[in-house]
């Protein structure tokens, strides 16, 4: 119990002291992770729309690929990222090969390497969850919204403003699994000080130093820095529900 407590206090003390190494770690999670999900909501909402809310050839498969993202192991994604941007991979042969450069720039290792890992485990979270959602919204109200006129912009808006608590999940649920993310930044962002070091890289190198204490720390300011996201987006989630009843 004592060492929880220590570890409430160093966490406060590390917000407060206005120790720069701690800012900077808060701030590049908070920008990669930030990215990453913008990036997943451009790609995925509109996907999930496409999924969920058209019959087409393949769709049962195409579902079956999203479900199974949802559950990727992120070590395993970090692998694939790793490979394909290191400098003996196909994305640096066709770079080469297309440039006519005698050697590949660095990708590995560096920030958008780590957002590039996040985008690929978030996107299929994102996806099925909105696919999900809109799924549920009836069909007759598409219907009626054609028969009235609307575009297919139209219609797709007022089906994604009925199913906005559900895309809001799938908002919620992408932030969830990259945030608290480490195996595929730490393969492919090197947990670099001043570079790419993130809150879950620093937690996992201050355990193996033995600085438990300090990693319990993180642990905390990573969990209130989560909750104050996660309550945010869930007061947008349920902001509509007054007006529903």
């Amino acid at each position: 119990m004592e060492v929880l407590w220590n570890a409430i206090v160093e966490a406060g003390r590390m917000l407060f002291s206005g120790d720069f190494t701690v800012y900077e770690i808060v701030f590049l999670s908070l920008r990669v992770s930030g990215l990453s999900l913008l990036i997943a909501m451009v790609i995925g909402i509109p996907l999930g729309y496409l999924i969920g809310s058209r019959r087409f050839l393949g769709r049962q498969l195409v579902m079956v690929i999203v479900n199974t993202g949802m559950g990727l192991p992120p070590v395993v994604v970090g692998l694939l990222v790793y490979m394909f941007l290191s400098r003996s991979g196909p994305i640096a042969e066709l770079w080469l090969s297309i440039s006519g450069a005698t050697s590949a720039p660095r990708w590995l290792f560096t920030v958008p390497a780590m957002i590039v890992a996040q985008v690929i485990i978030s996107t299929p979270l994102v996806t099925g969850v909105t696919a999900a959602a809109i799924g549920s919204v009836p069909r007759e109200l598409r219907l009626q919204a054609r028969s009235l006129g609307a575009s297919a912009w139209h219609e797709a808006a007022l089906t994604i403003k009925e199913a906005r608590r559900g895309v809001m999940a799938a908002i919620v649920a992408g932030f969830g699994g990259i945030i608290s993310e480490v195996g595929a930044v730490m393969i492919v962002g090197g947990n670099i000080e001043h570079s790419t070091r993130v809150m879950t890289t620093a937690i996992v190198l201050e355990a193996r130093k033995g600085n438990f204490g300090l990693a319990l720390a993180l642990g905390f300011i990573l969990i209130g820095i989560s909750f104050a996201i996660n309550n945010g987006l869930t007061a947008l989630q349920q902001s509509g529900g007054r007006y529903e009843r």
